[in-house]
């Protein structure tokens, strides 16, 4: 076996500007020489305390064993192979190894001689790298022409080199009507000299430029856009500005209509702040002072106490139940308590005696509803009974739950003057846009059916979900 007294090879090998390690036949360095730590940037131990399979990635570590397998096994004595190493630093080098079989010595040892051939790779690898980048590119184009957004080319004077498909087919014109015009020539009259050109010019001066433009399609008429320009530096200066489109008029007019229900939702909190504030004032207050006014009298005319007692319970008694309504059109406790089916239909009750109106309530339904669900239910039967009691000219109302394997229905019905439905959603009122919100927070449907003298039916549908309907039964 090779040691430090074999002085003459040692010092050979050592100072041979040539990387050579010597393993054993299990594939481990013995002795690694200087030059093969400097290619690799690796001290002595460290290559020392590696397996031949750790200097290489998988692929050509797999192709350097298999050889090395047959090596050991005396089929070949020697082979050459072509392979990248790990450098310490991370990166990857191209090396020649020329691998032999020392059979002079008991147990045999392994030669491997390496050359670093990188340069030589790089050198050969022009025609490669050009033929992958020109893959790249090929790639590249494909997803410009599949994406959603409006891309373009533009040179420095302001001609298009380049469009995807959703440019060409939002502007209604092929590739040969638009590619070498220029954008002025382009573009809706006005819209280049006002806009495009200053935010093109400050972009082929190196800056990144994004704004929003409304802008007339051909077809799809007027759309809110959201553009972005993006510099691409020639030899000497930018010369090129890729414009990226995104069309978002469906996100502004969704956030437009959200801002505006938020309006409307203020203002029906503080209509309805105003309304209860009135209440307790005008009419609360007003029945307490009264009581308050009698209660002094009897103080200086004791012996009528008896008389007038029994009226002043009376009045107490309205006075609680009024509030008690005030309080459960707000938050009806009895949904929590009694269950979702009995607090409608109590509170149905309750609203027709005030209303002096008959409400006939009727159920089938034979699952408890959950109050999640219960609760967006019970407001839309607020708002229609609330509606019918104004508007409708009767004082007669059916309201009916129904429940089948999949869904829960219900409705509410009046025979009385009717309403124009559009006309009712134009006019800024939030009651019905509010009963459809509450049917699509639980997945479900609303549909209002109602002409002028011909009455008013408003069906509700529900999905039966184990996130809604639990299988408990109903109180």
């Amino acid at each position: 076996m090779f040691t430090a007294n074999d002085h003459l090879f040692y010092d050979l090998f050592k100072a041979s500007p040539v990387a050579i390690a010597i393993k054993n036949l299990e594939g481990r360095p013995l002795f690694v020489n200087p030059a093969l730590c400097s290619m690799l940037g690796f001290s002595e131990a460290e290559l020392r305390r590696m397996h031949c399979v750790d200097f290489s990635p998988a692929e050509d570590a797999e192709k350097d064993w298999a050889l090395f397998q047959q090596l050991r096994a005396g089929s070949i004595d020697h082979y050459q192979l072509e392979k990248r190493y790990f450098q310490q630093n991370g990166s990857l080098i191209w090396g020649r190894q020329s691998t032999s079989l020392l059979n002079g010595r008991h147990p045999p040892l392994v030669l491997a001689i390496v050359e670093d051939i990188s340069d030589k790779k790089a050198a050969e690898g022009g025609r490669p790298r050009h033929a992958a980048m020109k893959e790249k590119l090929r790639e590249y184009e494909q997803a410009v022409e599949g994406s959603e957004e409006m891309i373009c080319v533009v040179d420095r004077e302001y001609r298009y080199l380049a469009a995807n498909r959703k440019f060409l087919r939002m502007w209604h014109k092929s590739r040969k009507e638009v590619v070498g015009r220029f954008a002025y020539e382009e573009l809706n009259e006005g819209v280049f000299e006002a806009v495009v050109k200053s935010k093109l010019d400050e972009c082929f001066q190196g800056n990144i430029v994004r704004y929003e433009l409304k802008y007339a399609f051909p077809e799809l008429g007027e759309r809110d856009l959201s553009i972005s320009y993006f510099p691409i530096e020639g030899s000497n200066r930018v010369d090129r500005v890729v414009c990226n489109l995104r069309d978002i008029t469906d996100r502004k007019r969704a956030a437009e209509n959200l801002a505006d229900m938020s309006r409307k939702l203020i203002a029906a909190q503080e209509q309805e702040r105003a309304r209860i504030g009135r209440e307790l004032h005008d009419d609360i207050n007003q029945r307490l002072a009264l009581l308050s006014v009698e209660l002094e009298q009897l103080q200086k005319h004791p012996f009528e106490a008896k008389r007038r007692i029994s009226g002043m319970r009376n009045r107490i008694y309205e006075l609680s139940n009024d509030l008690q309504a005030i309080s459960h059109d707000l938050h009806s406790s009895k949904l929590e308590y009694l269950g979702v089916i009995a607090g409608m239909e109590n509170w149905c009750r309750e609203f027709a005696v005030r209303q002096t109106m008959k409400i006939d309530f009727k159920s089938n339904v034979s699952s408890a509803i959950p109050l999640e669900a219960g609760l967006s239910l019970f407001r839309v039967l607020q708002e229609a009974l609330s509606n019918a009691s104004k508007h409708s000219g009767v004082r007669e109302v059916e309201v009916e739950l129904r429940g089948s394997a999949h869904e829960i229905h219900f409705a509410i019905r009046d025979l009385g003057k009717g309403f124009d439905i559009n006309a009712a959603l134009h006019s800024g009122g939030l009651g019905l846009t509010s009963m459809r919100e509450r049917a699509r927070l639980l997945n479900g449907t609303i549909t209002i059916d109602s002409k002028p003298n011909r009455g008013t039916t408003i069906r509700v549908r529900v999905p039966i979900e184990s996130k809604y309907i639990s299988q408990r039964p109903a109180v």
